[in-house]
């Protein structure tokens, strides 16, 4: 993690201070601030490598911070390790949907532990940032490059999260192969980062939302997980020529 520049948001000055301290032991450029308000700021003015956010902040919450980052475009590309005291699954799903990367509880929390999953996270982006330019994956309507993080259905542009895109890649990869939870986990993030089998569920509920009429080329194997199916149906409007 050598040099990287962290945005570490918390409004309490204990974890503020450990977290300063661990992450800068370990080679890092630290930055600290209490508040939603000026951690958009900061982000906006000097993006950072990753953001470690709290989600209760006084005034702008976590969540709120997230969704504004990711709806910007100077700041969408950052990645964002949520810590949360609370723990809850809907406030992580929320969080995942919105674009975060990963979440440590407070209630768990080791600075071993986020640094493992701070140095995930990172390791997850640099490889990203490296797959060729060309590298196009295509399935009947559906078409992700993966480099430019950009995904369209039937040429209509999908807005998809970094998870999401990660998940409808590792089913278009390999029509008809069956994938369990974990091992979409596995292949999306990375072992142990802590994603549950129910947000395994909610995101491929919101990429078969954002697929629309063609929700169906996501297939559920009761019992097992989830695949991408083989064969590609003909929209309605074509059946007739």
């Amino acid at each position: 993690m050598s040099s990287h520049d962290i945005l570490v948001v918390d409004d309490e000055k204990d974890i503020r201070d450990l977290l300063d301290y661990n992450l800068t032991k370990n080679g890092c450029r630290v930055r600290t601030v209490a508040t939603g308000e000026d951690a958009l700021r900061e982000a906006r003015d000097n993006p950072p490598d990753l953001i470690v956010l709290d989600l209760m902040l006084p005034g702008i919450d976590g969540l709120e911070v997230c969704k504004r980052l990711k709806a910007n475009e100077r700041t969408a590309s950052i990645p964002i390790v949520m810590l949360t005291a609370r723990g809850e699954e809907a406030d992580v799903v929320v969080g995942l949907e919105l674009g975060a990367d990963d979440y440590v509880t407070k209630s768990a929390f080791s600075p071993r532990v986020l640094l493992a999953r701070i140095k995930a996270v990172l390791r997850r982006r640099e490889l990203e940032a490296s797959v060729p330019a060309e590298e196009v994956l295509q399935h009947g309507p559906i078409s992700l490059n993966l480099a430019r993080h950009e995904a369209a259905v039937d040429g209509r542009p999908m807005q998809l999260t970094a998870l999401e895109m990660r998940i409808l890649a590792t089913l278009l990869r390999s029509p008809g192969r069956v994938f369990t939870r974990f091992q979409i986990v596995e292949a999306t993030q990375g072992v142990g980062v802590g994603v549950t089998d129910r947000s395994v569920d909610v995101h491929i509920v919101s990429l078969r939302k954002k697929l629309g009429e063609h929700a169906d080329l996501i297939e559920t194997v009761r019992g097992v997980g989830y695949r991408c199916s083989e064969s590609v149906r003909e929209p309605a409007g074509d059946a007739a020529e």
